[in-house]
């Protein structure tokens, strides 16, 4: 469980910090990704697609 310090009763900056850290354990896409059933054909290519995205961005930072 994620947990945030709530500092001189700064709630408004603990909330973004949670946010944050929610975000960091990938639990918004981990609730996207079980949202409904995709078909096996459906993750195969999405998964490829992620693939050449990430390629993509390797060789663009080798790049730079």
């Amino acid at each position: 469980m994620t947990q945030v310090a709530v500092k001189n009763g700064n709630l408004d900056f603990a909330l973004k910090k949670f946010k944050q850290k929610v975000a960091r354990d990938g639990v918004p896409s981990e609730c996207k990704k079980r949202e409904g059933y995709d078909k096996p054909g459906v993750k195969r290519r999405n998964a490829k697609k992620e693939g050449i995205k990430n390629t993509r961005k390797r060789n663009k930072a080798n790049r730079d």
